[in-house]
């Protein structure tokens, strides 16, 4: 219709009732539009100010934690004088006496030291007189001291030997070598790899920390000696875990973004970190794989879990979908319950404890009711948790998909709630998978802890230089949560791993004994943690 200003009151007093009242109900539509607007605006914005500044946790509830949010310093926040002592075993103790809260792990430390502080028989004789003193049981005081990381340098002298009448050679056998013609060691590789992928230190600040030590190890050759190392040994365990993760009936799998500088593509391409883990709950080894990925396609999932059949825990990414939609006979998908909490959870936090109950408040509360009785029969035999899991919650799963439906249009679709619902619907069968089998968990909360460790290496590092870089990180991320997994101590293992995997890898020899894997029982006893 025609279009009028509002301070022109002889054409709006001129126009028929007809026209008027089209005119006053086009404003009312275009101040209701605005509204919505204004209002999804306003809710996006809370949001992002309670991911940016609000506490990360997926409950509306506010956890006892208040000062560590803060950004305080930790010393400060974390005393506590009335934290008992921790306590080391007493090398002669006065009397056996049961032990209760100060047996500590500290006792579990096998590198002890004694120290003697004596006063001298002339001290004694001044103070007791000649000959007039014994000595009591020593009064004992335990400490613990840190040793920083030191450096050796070993010299090999090799035996040479030749008989009296010829000149045959034998020489006594070599030390077996990581990289030929390098200073590189086990011990010192793996405190490169141990520093970087275990406590994110970027290589920078290594190569600064050697250099307080009097050793000039540039970052270059570090990265070099980390390249090579996954390349020429780690790679091959790498394979050998997979392989065996492939044989599981149910893999985790998750993914994130980073950048990868030099790979051809335009500055700020996104490349992509893809995590796959089996589930700890199910029998069998316990495999943690990242792979790097140039794109965020189905491909990549498709080709690392090629020979695979099973079920694959996600979120609603549709890469996974796909799969099942191509390889029905090979894939079953079940959904993430968390995800779907999220999306209604952040709603209910931005919105801020004193708002009025609202839609996604009710949904977070539905679905937490589902965890409840989830966590109250989780450790029951298979065939009892499906047949609870059929009793108790498929019932609330039920009324949640059906008082979505009838409250669906209720709200505006382009509200999170709004979204929420609709992420809900179109995810339903995936997430109703669980229902039909014990072992499927709720969530994909395994793959997300899992894809974690290098979420924080790369705050520290923010790009990785190349795609040789990338696949190197891949691989050694891999090893160390599997490790983590398998309970073993990370620097040891990696220490054993870089002496063991030279005497079966060559250039002809990449087979893996099975005895190195992190879920071996044939590890040395020394590599788990106590």
């Amino acid at each position: 219709m025609e279009e009028f200003k509002h301070s022109d009151d002889k054409v709006l007093s001129g126009m028929t009732s007809t026209a008027l009242f089209e005119y006053v109900h086009s404003l009312e539509d275009t101040v209701a539009s605005l509204s919505n607007n204004v209002a999804n605006l306003t809710e996006q914005i809370r949001i992002m100010n309670e991911r940016t500044y609000g506490r990360k946790t997926e409950t509306a509830a506010v956890l006892d934690m208040p000062q560590l949010d803060l950004g305080l310093n930790e010393a400060e926040v974390l005393a506590d004088e009335k934290e008992p002592e921790p306590v080391l075993e007493e090398a002669a103790p006065k009397k056996k006496k049961a032990k209760g809260k100060k047996a500590t792990d500290l006792q579990k430390i096998t590198n002890h030291r004694d120290e003697y502080i004596e006063l001298t028989d002339e001290e004694l004789n001044k103070k007791y007189g000649e000959g007039k003193w014994k000595h009591l049981p020593y009064e004992i005081i335990n400490k613990l001291e840190h040793l920083p990381a030191s450096f050796e340098a070993v010299t090999y002298h090799i035996g040479v030997y030749a008989r009296n009448d010829d000149q045959t050679i034998v020489r006594a056998p070599h030390p077996t070598e990581l990289f030929p013609k390098s200073i590189a060691t086990p011990s010192l590789v793996a405190s490169i790899l141990y520093a970087k992928y275990v406590k994110a230190i970027p290589l920078y600040r290594l190569e600064q920390a050697y250099q307080q030590n009097d050793v000039s190890i540039s970052r270059a050759v570090m990265a070099n000696w980390v390249i090579k190392g996954s390349q020429e040994y780690l790679i091959y365990l790498y394979d050998a875990m997979k392989k065996a993760m492939i044989k599981q009936s149910l893999i985790h799998a998750d993914e994130t973004p980073f950048e990868v500088i030099k790979d051809g593509r335009p500055a700020g391409s996104k490349s992509y970190m893809w995590v796959y883990r089996t589930n700890a709950k199910i029998p069998g080894p316990k495999a943690v794989l990242y792979d790097y990925c140039a794109t965020r396609g189905h491909q990549n999932p498709e080709r690392f879990l090629a020979g695979y059949k099973g079920t694959v825990v996600c979120d609603g990414y549709g890469a996974y979908h796909q799969l099942e939609r191509e390889h029905p006979e090979s894939y079953k998908v079940a959904g993430c319950w968390v995800h779907l909490k999220r999306k209604f959870a952040s709603v209910v936090k931005a919105a801020g404890p004193d708002a009025k109950p609202s839609m996604a408040e009710m949904a977070v509360a539905r679905i937490s009711s589902i965890y409840r009785v989830e966590h109250e029969i989780e450790d029951l035999p298979a065939e009892e948790k499906l047949k609870k899991r059929q009793e108790r919650i498929k019932p609330i799963v039920d009324n949640f998909f059906e008082w979505i439906r009838t409250r669906r249009y209720l709200v505006d679709s382009a509200s999170a709630t709004g979204q929420g619902f609709t992420y809900a619907l179109n995810q339903e069968k995936y997430l109703r998978a669980f229902l039909d089998d014990p072992d499927i968990p709720l969530d994909n909360n395994a793959a997300e802890i899992a894809i974690r460790p290098f979420t924080i290496g790369r705050k520290n590092w923010v790009l990785i230089d190349t795609p040789r870089g990338a696949a190197a990180s891949a691989v050694i991320y891999s090893i160390v949560e599997t490790a983590k997994a398998n309970n073993l101590r990370l620097y040891q293992y990696l220490v054993y791993l870089l002496e063991e995997l030279p005497k079966y890898i060559d250039s002809t020899h990449h087979q893996v004994p099975e005895k190195l894997l992190p879920w071996s029982e044939e590890l040395p006893k020394e590599l788990y943690m106590k």
